[in-house]
C-alpha cells in the first residue's frame, strides 16, 4: 500500500501552456480533506477544464477532479468540489485588479507537495492563444524535438 503513495508529488497542467500565454504565476496552498490529499499522493488529479475563481474576495479552484482514494470509506471526498487557495492578501488583491482585464483567467498549472509535505498548487494569470498562436507552438515544438535527436 505505502509503494502507491509517493512523498513527492509534481502533477503538471500540459495542457495549460498550449492554450494560454501565461502573464504570471503564483504558489498557493490549497484546503483539502484526508481523503484528498492521499488521491493527490497517489497522483491521480485531472486538470482539464479547471480554472480559479473570486468569491467574496477568496479564490477558489473550479472544477479540479481529485479522484476519490481507493481505500477511503463512506468519509471519501466529492471529486469535483471548489477548493478554497489559501494566499496572502497583498496577491489576492493584485489577481482581482489584474481580473478587470478583459481576456485574462487565472488556471491552474501545477500541483506539488513542499518539503514539508503540504500540498500546493500553482497558479497562473493567463490569456488565451489564438488559433495562429497554438500553431506557432506546434511548430516550435516540432523544430526543437528535431534538433534534439539530431544532437545539435
Amino acid at each position: 500500500m505505502s509503494d502507491k503513495i509517493n512523498k513527492k508529488v509534481n502533477i503538471k497542467n500540459k495542457r495549460a501552456s498550449f492554450e494560454y500565454f501565461f502573464l504570471d504565476t503564483f504558489s498557493a496552498g490549497i484546503v483539502l480533506t484526508g481523503t484528498e490529499i492521499k488521491s493527490i499522493r497517489q497522483g491521480k488529479v485531472n486538470f482539464q477544464d479547471a480554472y480559479c475563481l473570486f468569491m467574496d474576495d477568496e479564490l477558489f479552484v473550479r472544477s479540479l477532479h481529485i479522484s476519490p482514494y481507493t481505500e477511503g470509506t463512506h468519509y471519501n471526498h466529492d471529486p469535483i468540489r471548489d477548493r478554497k487557495l489559501l494566499m496572502t492578501k497583498r496577491e489576492l488583491r493584485k489577481l482581482s485588479e489584474s481580473m478587470k482585464d478583459q481576456g485574462l483567467t487565472i488556471i491552474p498549472t501545477r500541483m506539488f507537495t513542499n518539503d514539508r509535505g503540504l500540498a500546493k498548487m500553482e497558479i497562473a494569470l493567463a490569456k488565451g492563444k489564438k488559433l495562429y498562436d497554438k500553431r506557432d507552438s506546434i511548430k516550435e515544438r516540432d523544430v526543437k524535438r528535431e534538433t534534439d535527436r539530431a544532437g545539435y
